[in-house]
């Protein structure tokens, strides 16, 4: 079982994570090459899951909290928490411990997505298709791709007190790579949606779709 976290020591502690955000910047538009995970990086990863899931829901909490102190426009992007003010009454919310769970597309929790990602690592086509389409329906529900990478360094912020001292410089720079690289496909996956949406506008413009704001 992994060491069982302390929501406001987790939440309060510093976290000094860079290298999660794409050197293009902006929101993705850049074609720029994914990264690639060693064989070595999954098997640590794996590993490193298998402590992190015992504490998946705390996790998730804490991942969030995080995200809306350091970033508050994200809260936009999800309807149930646009207008929570009270960040310590999300810490005890069952809406955002379930939306962190959620298993099922499209729109899935973050914390399924990152453990079907973990578990995709050894079939990346299947991972590819997972990430893509995600970023797809993230297109309809109006996430623009520089909210992604906000979520990876929150999460690894939220999982160090776990892993403790499994926690390691090379460990990091495994769970990095992964995020930029299913971050990478899941921008290639919200442009294929926008170029086709604006496709249609061109040719059908009185049969617009609306491109709904109440995410994720």
């Amino acid at each position: 079982m992994g060491a069982k976290l302390s929501f406001k020591s987790s939440i309060k502690m510093g976290c000094a994570i860079s290298g999660v955000t794409p050197k293009s910047g902006g929101d993705g538009n850049a074609d720029v090459g994914l990264p690639h995970l060693s064989d070595n990086q999954i098997q640590m990863i794996k590993e490193s899951w298998k402590v992190i899931r015992d504490d998946i829901a705390k996790v998730g909490i804490i991942m969030f909290v995080r995200l809306f102190e350091t970033h508050p426009e994200c809260k936009d992007v999800f309807f149930l928490f646009r207008d929570v003010e009270d960040l310590e009454r999300l810490r005890n919310s069952r809406e955002l411990r379930a939306h962190g769970l959620r298993t099922e597309p499209p729109r899935q929790g973050v914390m399924s997505f990152i453990e079907k990602s973990v578990a995709r690592l050894d079939q990346l086509e299947r991972l590819e298709a997972l990430a893509i389409e995600l970023g797809k329906s993230h297109y309809r529900y109006n996430a623009p791709p520089k909210y992604y990478s906000y979520v990876g360094a929150e999460f690894i912020c939220a999982v160090q007190p776990i892993l403790k001292e499994q926690w390691t410089p090379d460990l990091e720079e495994a769970w990095k790579t992964m995020f930029l690289y299913v971050t990478g496909l899941m921008k290639q996956g919200y442009q294929e949606e926008e170029r086709m949406r604006l496709q249609q506008d061109s040719t059908s413009p009185k049969e617009r779709p609306d491109k709904r704001n109440t995410a994720l």
